[in-house]
């Protein structure tokens, strides 16, 4: 390793199969300083270029962890975390470099640029300027965790649905709110009231700094815990919205179906493709299933009252 500073950072990526994206972004923010960026090769952006291929077979996660007198125990736990998936998945080596402050700047900023998803959501690193076109719904983020930029297909594929469904005066649920950025989108589309659900501490301050940001705290409320929360009564919500993963959507499903108006829909995603029955044969003893969509390795589903 290269002589290091007193403002040195070092940059930590490995590439995985999309499957094992969440587990690793997961570890590299538990010990990293939060700022995960998870790229996939070259600029596959599906959204304004449909005619483009399959996603990559592989995706590169990386993490900046600052140098100070932590740094060996969090990078220690970083391979530990990465020697269990590889038990799973071969992976590559981390691979591992200094930078110097203003070097890290540049670098983990370089991976999130403007992103329009959907007909009207445009994503906006609050560093970027953009001037809006008309109808335009500007969700504006400071990116520092992971699958919370609208770059992860689990969240695009969310974002594109609350695109077509949202309407004047909708009330929202977000569990697993994450970064808020599918509760504040919901807002700037048009939604009345969101409620965003989050276990981890730090996610739900993110999300009430970012909603914070946006403008829209008179509509979106961020409040630590899962279902069932007394924020989330029964019969509440037109949409609900759980990006999260198979497991705990298939715990959840009647909760997440109680908390539904009798005309309302569930967007679930985070549903890895292989544990595609376990989440349907949840959500179907509560709800009917009316859509399936796919990209890459990463499903979504979308549900209503049983008629």
């Amino acid at each position: 390793m290269a002589e290091i500073g007193p403002l040195d950072w070092l940059e930590l990526s490995i590439q995985a199969p999309a499957e094992y994206v969440e587990p690793l972004s997961e570890i590299f923010r538990r010990y990293s300083d939060g700022n995960v960026a998870v790229q996939t090769e070259g600029d596959w952006d599906p959204d304004n270029d449909p005619g483009q291929a399959d996603p990559p077979s592989r995706i590169t996660i990386t993490a900046y962890l600052r140098l100070d007198d932590t740094l060996r125990s969090r990078k220690a736990m970083i391979d530990v975390g990465v020697r269990l998936v590889s038990h799973l998945q071969p992976l590559g080596a981390l691979q591992e470099r200094v930078l110097a402050e203003k070097e890290w700047e540049t670098a983990w900023k370089a991976h999130f640029t403007v992103l329009r998803v959907g007909r009207r959501i445009v994503l906006k690193p609050t560093w970027h300027d953009y001037a809006p076109k008309p109808g335009d719904a500007v969700v504006e983020l400071d990116p520092g965790m992971a699958f919370g930029t609208g770059h992860h297909p689990t969240t695009r594929m969310c974002l594109e649905e609350l695109d077509r469904r949202v309407q004047p005066g909708s009330r929202a649920l977000d569990v697993g709110t994450g970064s808020g950025i599918l509760a504040i989108t919901a807002a700037r589309l048009g939604a009345a009231h969101v409620v965003g659900l989050d276990i981890d501490g730090t996610a739900v301050q993110a999300a009430r700094e970012n909603v914070t940001r946006n403008g829209v705290a008179g509509k979106v409320r961020v409040y630590p815990g899962s279902l069932p929360h007394p924020e989330a009564p029964a019969a509440a919500f037109d949409i609900v919205v759980a990006n999260i993963t198979a497991g705990a959507i298939a715990a959840l499903a009647g909760e997440l179906a109680q908390t539904m108006a009798q005309d309302g829909t569930l967007i679930a995603s985070g549903i890895i493709a292989q544990r595609q029955a376990e989440a349907e044969d949840a959500i179907q003893r509560y709800l009917t299933i009316t859509s399936r969509r796919q990209d890459g390795d990463w499903l979504l589903l979308t549900a209503t009252h049983q008629a």
